[in-house]
């Protein structure tokens, strides 16, 4: 996954003040000719070294920062290794000294973009003793990123933890975390993880990175954590609408749970043609059918227009099906609207409220919103419906369509039958709170 790429770590290094060299310790004494004191004799003999947490004059002359950063603006780095070449040759050198050493590897190999000489002085540096706390997680974060970049996905994941540990609960070392246990194939640590951090990123009044939801869903899938998986899909769905995110949501979150109701596909059709900027093929011809089995052409005219207008329908063995399952919708939308008023009458004397209901859905598809929403609402006020909740869902859909936002998402929330009901309720919400390019027809 190419969006989980970290800076390269030459200019993180510099960024982060790697390439500044340490303190040298007793320089000004050196500098002067003065006579640095000698460290006492080794036990075993051995010749004195210098103190502890100093470097020596015949070190600090190879050393010395003032000279070594002129070399390294003019990119003389073969000067500067020569130098470090002989200092590294000097006997005897203390732990400070071998550190002060390190410190200047690092800032050749950082110059020269040399990564394993990087990584070997980090290395070094960090193992030293001598590294002041204050520079520790910067350093530590550096090396983290360099195992990172080489795929050593153990060793990231060790001293990202360390970083925690310490406090540090930056964005960068918690998600390079994740991304270290996601590249190294541990999905439900990942969830488990990321779950709580996208969280605080939505309470916080920020919306969730679309590469961090992305990897999100994909541990789950991965985990096979439906639940989980199901949130991140929404997450996708709400902040970075398409076709993809709102097909699988309607797959997974309506029609593939457990207990869905089937009567409720014309609805779930219907959402997913709002939703999306295309459907497949069958979806178009799926709708338009049972529209016209409900007995609403104009709904099903607009289905199969908008499957030939896509470039999905009218084609390959189905094309003469595709046309006059069109033509049909065509005509007897053209029936539909020139008697459709003749039938009010009826619809209000039925005991029930299913007539008006209907009719008023009709009226809807029409694109007579204020005439369809209000027999609509007669229809749920006089009851005796089968499904109450079915005509919420059409009485939210009208509005929606009528551009009456408020009003469709408080029927929407209204609506707590199960079978799809609910879930079609709330994913409505979501749509007309992020709508996707599609969520206009």
């Amino acid at each position: 996954m190419s969006q989980f790429r970290f800076a390269r770590l030459a200019v993180m290094l510099a960024a982060i003040g790697l390439n500044a060299a340490p303190v040298l310790m007793q320089s000004a004494s050196a500098q002067k000719g003065a006579t640095v004191p000698a460290a006492p004799p080794a036990p075993n003999g051995a010749p004195g070294q210098a103190p502890a947490d100093s470097v020596r004059p015949e070190l600090f002359k190879l050393l010395d920062p003032a000279q070594l950063k002129p070399l390294l603006d003019a990119k003389n780095y073969g000067e500067v290794q020569n130098r470090l070449t002989q200092a590294e040759a000097v006997p005897n050198k203390t732990p400070y000294e071998v550190y002060v050493l390190n410190r200047m590897k690092l800032t050749l190999a950082t110059a020269t973009n040399d990564e394993k000489l990087q990584q070997s002085a980090l290395e070094a540096i960090l193992a030293s003793g001598k590294l002041p706390e204050a520079d520790k997680p910067n350093f530590t974060l550096a090396l983290a990123v360099m195992y990172y970049n080489q795929k050593n996905y153990p060793k990231a994941i060790e001293l990202y933890k360390q970083l925690q540990a310490s406090g540090v609960n930056t964005d960068q070392v918690n998600q390079g975390l994740v991304r270290s246990y996601y590249f190294s194939g541990d999905y439900a640590t990942v969830v488990k993880l990321q779950g709580p951090m996208l969280e605080a990123t939505e309470k916080a009044g920020k919306t969730p990175a679309e590469a961090e939801l992305r990897m999100y869903a994909s541990s789950a899938n991965k985990a096979k954590d439906d639940a989980a998986y199901l949130r991140g899909v929404e997450q996708l769905a709400m902040y970075y609408p398409n076709d993809d995110f709102w097909s699988d949501l309607v797959a997974r979150g309506v029609l593939r749970k457990p207990g869905y109701d089937h009567s409720f596909d014309t609805d779930t059709l219907r959402l997913k043609f709002a939703a999306t900027k295309q459907m497949e093929a069958d979806e178009y011809s799926d709708l338009a059918e049972l529209a016209l089995k409900d007995g609403f052409p104009s709904e099903a005219k607009k289905a199969m227009d908008a499957g030939f207008a896509a470039g999905v329908l009218g084609k390959g063995s189905g094309a003469a099906k595709e046309k006059q399952l069109r033509d049909r919708a065509t005509k007897e939308a053209a029936n539909d609207a020139k008697n459709i008023a003749s039938g009010e009458a009826s619809a209000s004397k039925l005991k029930g409220g299913a007539g008006l209901v209907n009719l008023g859905w009709a009226y809807v598809t029409m694109e007579q919103y204020d005439k369809g929403i209000g027999f609509i609402e007669q229809g749920i006020a006089k009851g005796g419906l089968k499904s109450p909740d079915e005509a919420k869902l059409r009485l939210g859909m009208a509005y929606a369509r009528a551009g009456q936002k408020d009003k469709a998402i408080q029927t929407f929330e209204s609506v707590k039958a199960g079978g799809g009901a609910s879930d079609l309720a709330r994913y409505w919400i979501l749509l007309l709170n992020h709508p996707s390019q599609g969520a206009a027809k």
